[in-house]
């Protein structure tokens, strides 16, 4: 599996495909495969679909440290450079990973073409910490209880109701990442406000509508602190990427030029 560097980390990731680079970041307690392995298909005969771990996910190492923002900035960059593709790489980032995205796009304009934003946000305030506090409290004493606020939270009622005991019992088994703590410490301090209008790559910010965990006001936001941004909701929870996915992949693909 190919790995990027950078000063004190470890990046894994994968490739899929040929041609211009579409890098898909993922969010907190996620991973390459687990929020991504199904956009991969959807882009990969025409893109080189580019899937990172984070630091806290999959196999990629660092120090140890606290996580920052500039360390996860860095393995981002570190990837584009390493995937090799031509010119400016696309990218998609994820909740945590929109934050990556959107801070990596403003610091390193030359790297990146167009940039998608899902569920993502500016500023941790005082509900995000509430429910990132809760988070953290719940993993560190209770996976069980954790993975199911996750789903309660994560779903809109009608698709939890859809899904049912069945359809729900692959989630609910879902292990917790061991680094997901890490990932859930980073979250709570969460400030970007100051670099979104350098961002200058065309972008689209897409928000859930029923969104629990990091509600729509926050894509709401970053829209209207991206000059010239596009925007767009659609009716789902947190887990959109899921319960949404062909409409999102449709959003994507328009943006891109490819729908």
């Amino acid at each position: 599996m190919p790995t990027a560097q950078t000063h004190d980390s470890q990046v894994e990731y994968f490739t899929a495909g040929s041609g211009r680079a579409l890098v898909l970041v993922h969010g907190t307690g996620g991973s390459a495969d687990t929020n991504f392995g199904h956009f991969v298909e959807p882009f990969a005969d025409r893109r080189t679909v580019v899937r990172p771990n984070l630091s806290g996910s999959g196999a990629t190492t660092d120090s140890g440290a606290p996580l920052t923002l500039d360390l996860l900035v860095d393995q981002l960059v570190a990837t584009v450079r390493a995937a090799g593709t031509e010119g400016p790489a696309d990218a998609v980032g994820y909740s945590l990973g929109a934050v990556v995205v959107a801070a990596a796009a403003a610091r390193h304009p030359e790297l990146f073409g167009k940039v998608a934003l899902i569920a993502g946000w500016a500023r941790t305030d005082t509900r995000l910490h509430l429910t990132f506090d809760v988070w953290r409290r719940l993993e560190r004493t209770d996976h069980e209880a954790f993975i199911r606020f996750l789903n309660l939270t994560g779903w809109t009622s009608e698709q939890v109701n859809r899904l049912g005991p069945e359809g729900l019992a692959p989630f609910l088994a879902a292990p917790i990442p061991p680094g997901m703590g890490r990932q859930i410490e980073l979250d709570l301090t969460v400030d970007i406000r100051a670099e979104l209008p350098r961002i200058t790559a065309p972008t689209l910010v897409v928000g859930f509508t029923d969104d629990q965990m990091v509600p729509a006001e926050h894509s709401r936001a970053l829209h209207a602190a991206i000059e010239g941004s596009h925007y767009a909701e659609l009716p789902a929870g947190h887990l959109g990427i899921f319960e949404r996915a062909p409409e999102l992949i449709g959003l994507i693909g328009e943006f891109l030029g490819e729908g």
